[in-house]
């Protein structure tokens, strides 16, 4: 399969708009949560922007080292406008700036340091440990129309993602009050993971408050990603946590891991939230 028959890389594509510094983009109905567009997706879209943008500036820096994205109005599927400010082009990093437009409005936010992610090796230092998931085959694979689910997750028919049954006890409505999800994720349609497709995964989880108690949409605010190498073939293992839920919000931790037990990406986001009886949440055990 060529790279072109991707669902992901069509759905990222862009072309040179009729504008010097903007390009033209099509957002993929099917990269949804409900009705709109995954904030990953976005992401992953803008930073796609950024490196045709660099190229033509004369920069090979095509990977987000790290990205923050401000979140000020949805769009729509459909056509949408990136528009793309080079802010410095280096030998080791350059940075660039992605707003993405839409119907006169200004959607998405990126400020992003781009360069190009090394392959997997040991940490020089790290006080993290290895992720460590259940094996593959007895994890649960999530689906796009789950029973009781208010609304439609087409991500899900987009990537193959497969949770561990020890964090499952929500989706069987015996939340355990711990605030986090894992499992393993990959592209459904077998994509090759890379960085471009990390900015994705690292959004695509749903949220880990899911373990503490029921709640409607979670739209997310603000997000900052951090890319640390290249992912090594073979399956992600991904887990997300939520920390502190506090006057309508809530911030979360994703991370992800690749073959090597290399940590390859990890993310912090805040997200507004409303559950559906606060009364009701499962305390922290322990």
């Amino acid at each position: 399969m060529s790279d072109a028959t991707f669902e992901f890389d069509l759905a990222t594509a862009v072309r040179p708009g009729a504008r010097p510094g903007t390009y033209e983009a099509d957002v993929d109905g099917g990269f949804t949560v409900g009705p709109k567009p995954n904030g990953g997706y976005l992401v992953a879209l803008a930073v796609r922007a950024m490196g045709e943008a660099l190229e033509e500036a004369g920069s090979s820096h095509r990977d987000a080292l790290a990205a923050t994205t401000h979140f000020a109005s949805a769009p729509d599927p459909g056509p949408a406008e990136v528009v793309i400010e080079v802010l410095r082009t280096g030998r080791s990093a350059s940075q660039a700036r992605a707003t993405i437009e839409q119907g006169g409005r200004r959607c998405v936010d990126v400020v992003a340091t781009l360069g190009t992610l090394p392959e997997p090796s040991p940490a020089t230092w790290s006080a993290r440990q290895p992720l460590e998931v259940a094996p593959l085959d007895e994890c649960v694979r999530m689906v796009s129309n789950p029973p009781g689910a208010q609304f439609p997750i087409p991500i899900m028919d987009r990537a193959d993602l497969r949770l561990d049954p020890a964090c499952l006890g929500w989706a069987l409505g015996a939340p355990e009050g711990r605030a986090e999800i894992q499992g393993w994720i990959g592209f459904a349609d077998g994509r090759p993971n890379d960085p471009l497709g990390l900015l994705f995964f690292l959004d695509a989880l749903m949220p880990a408050t899911f373990d503490i108690g029921r709640s409607g949409w979670v739209p997310t605010l603000s997000l900052t990603t951090y890319l640390r190498a290249a992912p090594a073939p073979g399956s992600l293992r991904v887990r997300q946590r939520a920390f502190t839920v506090a006057d309508g919000r809530v911030d979360e931790v994703c991370e992800l891991w690749d073959s090597t037990d290399r940590l390859v990406g990890h993310a912090t986001q805040l997200a507004a939230i409303r559950f559906e009886d606060e009364s009701a949440l499962v305390p922290f055990p322990g």
